[in-house]
């Protein structure tokens, strides 16, 4: 992570849209941060037990969460300082909340990453920033802030197609619903993978994957 014995500078890099390749250097790096993964599961009625079998359904967007402090009172040492450059919303908290912002060629926040040295580097959109100022000028210029962000990781569609590559027909199947039978089963059987089910629920507008009863046919497409 090191090169000289001294500790790299955590940074912020936005990644697209019309502020592509602006940073945010933490001149302070975080105290620590917290990485959260979680999982979705469905509950599948076991046919004729009224028992309750807990199905695997996809899973969540890990996520990042850390503070983030800024300082620019070293700055009021110098002589002929203006306040823009003792600002730490000019010289900081701006730029985290442009990660929070539409972007008028994405129509949407831009993406960003956070690279730590060699020890993290995290793609992401920002999800909530929290900003806590401190310290003031007597004129009321914050110099000190404290930002608590979280970070929602980013990848793809061909990111999440090329994790996923279950074997399956070029054709489109029909399957007939038999008692018991869901979404999350029918998947298992035809895709090798229950997270598949929402494949089946797109391709025959199915907005309840409960809502499915012996008889009806569902079409199965195949997976490109």
């Amino acid at each position: 992570m090191t090169t000289s014995g001294k500790l790299e500078k955590a940074k912020i890099t936005i990644l697209n849209g019309k502020k592509q390749g602006e940073e945010v250097e933490c001149k302070f790096n975080p105290n620590s941060y917290t990485l959260e993964k979680s999982v979705n599961y469905g509950e599948m009625k076991a046919t004729g037990s009224g028992a309750s079998v807990m199905q695997f359904v996809d899973g969540n967007a890990e996520t990042l969460s850390m503070e983030l402090f800024f300082d620019t009172t070293d700055k009021l040492d110098t002589d002929n300082v203006s306040s823009k450059e003792v600002d730490v919303r000019e010289q900081y908290t701006k730029y985290i909340d442009l990660l929070l912002s539409v972007d008028g060629e994405l129509h949407a926040p831009p993406v960003c990453q956070f690279v730590w040295g060699d020890g993290i580097e995290f793609t992401a959109l920002v999800e909530s920033a929290n900003k806590q100022f401190t310290k003031f000028l007597p004129s009321g210029v914050p110099v000190r802030a404290r930002v608590g962000i979280v970070f929602k990781e980013f990848k793809t569609a061909d990111y999440h197609k090329s994790e996923v590559s279950p074997e399956s027909t070029d054709k489109t199947k029909v399957w007939t619903v038999s008692e018991g039978d869901t979404l999350w089963q029918i998947a298992s059987e035809e895709y090798s993978d229950v997270s598949h089910w929402r494949t089946i629920a797109d391709k025959n507008g199915i907005d309840n994957p409960r809502a499915i009863e012996p008889g009806d046919k569902l079409e199965l497409p195949p997976l490109h």
